[in-house]
């Protein structure tokens, strides 16, 4: 007579879990180490130089690259005199609360010469965020991107991109940040507004001595580049537009949203917004300006100018010994809204109807979990 068999429970539980890490919501990710050393180094701008605190002695910071679901450990090194915080802003911290990085809020701040390992894990996002110092005025120079690919073997929702560029505005002080807000707060007036804005670091040719310090799109006929836009600045909104090219939206804020065309955008301090960039089919002859300045709706003062990158196209006709003479052709230039909106009723509606056009991607493998209904109730004190 026959038995039949049945399998054993370390059998169904292996066969389980190989099921369950196949699933892409319990994929695992590997872990990433950086290590961001923060220190002083010497920049000149606007024919002057200063030192500022940068990570690893760069302008901006180093990119941090991961994928959704990976863990990331960073061990920070305070190299200088102040006390130092790092903010990984906008990721979103589950368990993880002590890794978020405000001073005094949820860590003490790394003292000098001393370190600290940031760990925390990717969940539920991709696209494009920050981090930056978050203990004072720090962050006006301490900045950089974080990159969050999609899991290794999925794909975007969108068109694959040829290359994928950060671009970081932020704001240039000729005197030191921390002075200016030691004054406002030693005042009670308004902390002195920056001296230019800047695109990677570099302000370009709209300010004195600059000519040299230019941010350089370079990019080739026909093709489709990811850039990813983060407002670095400290307290600014700005513009951005990239004179006779249109912008596709696809994420804000690490979340995928619809799809939208638009020729100028509008990104709050903080706040990051992925686009696609389709450059003309054919070389076009011409140099194409990037301008961003500022929105401003209230009263008192700000730092009223516009700093400038340019978008350059490879020729492919030419070859490597006779360059195509780039400082010969047309230099294009977009069209920004003015800066003052109080004076200006068109620039807030304009501003109103971009923040419209925002929705979430809500597709069947992205969805928009918003509860629809209200189960509970309210209660008075």
């Amino acid at each position: 007579m026959g038995y039949l068999r049945f399998p054993s429970m370390a059998a169904l539980l292996f066969c389980f879990c190989v099921a369950v890490a196949l699933m892409p919501e319990f994929a695992e990710g590997r872990t990433r180490h950086y290590t961001f050393n923060i220190k002083y180094h010497n920049v000149t701008r606007l024919c002057s130089t200063r030192r500022i605190i940068s990570v690893n002695g760069k302008l901006p910071g180093p990119r941090l690259v991961a994928r959704e679901g990976d863990q990331v450990l960073i061990k920070v090194v305070n190299r200088i005199k102040e006390n130092v915080t790092i903010h990984w802003h906008g990721i979103r911290q589950l368990r993880s609360g002590w890794a978020d990085g405000p001073a005094y809020i949820t860590q003490c701040p790394i003292q000098s010469g001393q370190s600290y390992i940031y760990n925390f894990t990717i969940t539920g996002q991709r696209g494009t965020l920050l981090y930056h110092a978050h203990i004072s005025w720090l962050r006006a120079t301490l900045y950089g991107p974080i990159i969050i690919l999609p899991r290794r073997n999925e794909s975007y929702p969108f068109v694959k991109p040829y290359k994928q560029i950060p671009i970081i505005l932020g704001e240039w002080f000729k005197a030191d940040p921390e002075a200016v807000i030691s004054q406002a707060l030693q005042t009670g007036a308004g902390p002195n507004v920056s001296d230019a804005y800047t695109l990677n670091g570099l302000p370009g040719p709209t300010y004195n001595c600059s000519s040299n310090d230019v941010f350089k799109l370079k990019v080739k006929p026909g093709k489709t580049y990811l850039l990813r836009l983060i407002n670095a600045a400290l307290n600014d909104e700005l513009f951005i537009s990239i004179a006779n090219h249109s912008l596709t939206v696809v994420d804000v804020d690490a979340s995928y949203v619809k799809p939208f065309n638009t020729d100028i955008l509008l990104i709050a301090p903080g706040q990051t917004t992925n686009v696609l960039l389709t450059t003309k089919p054919n070389f076009p002859n011409a140099t194409f300006l990037i301008l961003t300045s500022p929105y401003f709706t209230g009263a008192g003062t700000l730092d009223n100018t516009t700093a400038a990158g340019i978008l350059e196209y490879e020729n492919p006709l030419s070859s490597t010994s006779t360059p195509s003479p780039i400082k010969t052709l047309p230099l294009l230039k977009p069209s920004l809204p003015p800066i003052n909106a109080t004076k200006f009723v068109n620039v807030t509606q304009f501003v109103q109807n971009l923040a419209s056009k925002y929705r979430s991607l809500a597709s069947t493998k992205f969805p928009a979990n918003v509860p629809k209904q209200w189960t509970g109730s309210f209660s008075s004190p």
